[in-house]
């Protein structure tokens, strides 16, 4: 079996836009992963396949409809595979993560009462907050908060179980910070939710690049994820138990389709997105085979030797990054640092995205100068907004680094470099 790291140049060689250079000639290196991720040159195939193939309306009675029927059914099928699920028609399709859980919101709060309660976390995107926080403005329902430990950044699930009661109808939380890259602890959350009743919806968005999503193992209700995070092009997903897709009422025209998933797939949807997003299941299950040394397709199966051993070469990149800020004294971490994973409480409970702050620069300011020497990241509060303003950060936020498979320990070192560089300038 092969390792993860002897195959990044080929893996690397398959997306285009590594190959770009600045101006002047120098590399250019994508840490902006976290905001969204280069594609591989199959899922380009792939959508323009769609285009010039078959680009048709669903439910014709000619060819190019069968086609896009079939690459609508090869799509639930392989994200049924990616979400660790089983039913193809629990797959549900969308513009992006935000619409989903904003349709979602507005079903699901039809179900709610005033006096009913919701939980959220000031950990989470905004797009698992906003959403839900509206619907309970309409409802009249209270949201209840659930804060994070400022010793290490972690949910403090105490809070959340004093939150939790009868008349609790749903929590929702991420399950990966994509400020902090923290991992929530998520089946227990969830079991925590089912214990008085309440449904999760869990917002998977940022953990999908890095970590195997498992929608069963969790027991969770709902779980969304994008695409265009992992190596796709811009297309939501929601999958969510086929009862309560089937039971709760969904905002849809007239002549739209009473069963799952269509019930749930407003309007046209974006045909040769799914396409390619069907494609980036393929590109990732093709690295648990490379890796795996074997031709015999097995997507599931796949997709666990290539999660598993993405991590493991992340975690290797990680390692890399925090020992060298460590020694970077005008520079401070928001997040787990090299001493908390050194601690068994603390093992596999950050993803490789990190959010740093320097002493006297801005994130903008610091996120100009690396963008100048080809190193693009990210400022601002990237929608993570509870948590910038419960740390007094807003506006200027923090300067976000993120690391996928792709990214290699030259380019770590690389933007170490700049960093030293400009910390004490």
């Amino acid at each position: 079996m092969k390792q993860l790291e002897s195959i990044v140049p080929q893996l690397r060689a398959m997306f285009p836009a590594l190959a770009r250079r600045m101006p002047n000639g120098a590399p250019v290196t994508f840490f902006d992963g976290p905001a969204g991720t280069q594609v591989p040159q199959m899922v380009i195939d792939a959508i323009s396949d769609y285009l010039v193939r078959c680009n048709a309306n669903r439910h014709g009675c000619f060819l190019t409809a069968d086609e896009t029927e079939e690459c609508f059914a090869k799509a639930h099928r392989l994200y049924a595979d990616f979400m660790g699920v089983d039913d193809p028609d629990e797959i549900v399709f969308g513009q992006n993560m935000t619409s989903l859980t904003f349709q979602m919101s507005r079903a699901l709060s039809q179900t709610w009462q005033p006096g009913d309660e919701i939980i959220l976390t000031r950990l989470d995107h905004d797009a698992n907050v906003s959403p839900w926080v509206l619907a309970a403005r309409d409802r009249g329902v209270t949201v209840r908060w659930v804060p994070f430990r400022a010793q290490d950044w972690q949910l403090d699930l105490q809070v959340l179980q004093s939150h939790l009661s009868g008349r609790t109808r749903l929590v929702a939380c991420g399950a990966a910070s994509n400020a902090t890259g923290g991992i929530n602890p998520i089946p227990e959350i969830v079991s925590m939710a089912h214990s008085v009743g309440a449904l999760a919806y869990v917002d998977a968005v940022h953990l999908g690049p890095h970590r195997q999503i498992n929608a069963k193992v969790w027991d969770a209700d709902f779980v969304v994820c994008s695409a265009y995070k992992f190596f796709g092009p811009h297309v939501g997903i929601l999958w969510g138990r086929r009862e309560l897709l089937e039971r709760v009422p969904a905002y849809k025209v007239r002549p739209a389709s009473n069963s799952i998933p269509d019930k749930w797939m407003t309007g046209t949807q974006n045909h040769e997105g799914i396409c390619g997003a069907a494609a980036c299941v393929e590109y990732l299950a093709g690295i648990g085979r490379t890796i795996s040394e074997t031709t015999l397709v097995d997507t599931k199966k796949d997709l666990a030797t290539a999660f598993r051993h993405i991590e493991m070469y992340e975690s290797q990149l990680t390692r890399q990054f925090l020992d060298g800020l460590s020694a970077l004294d005008e520079f401070e971490l928001v997040g787990l640092g090299r001493k908390h994973l050194t601690q068994p409480e603390y093992q596999d409970r950050r993803v490789s995205t990190f959010a740093i702050r320097h002493r006297k620069k801005t994130s903008q300011q610091l996120a100009t100068a690396l963008g100048q020497r080809g190193i693009f990241a990210w400022h601002g509060n990237y929608y993570a907004l509870e948590l910038s303003e419960q740390l007094g950060y807003e506006p200027e936020g923090m300067l976000r680094i993120g690391f996928v498979h792709y990214n290699t320990p030259d380019e770590v070192a690389r933007l170490l470099e700049e960093l030293r560089r400009m910390g004490g300038a």
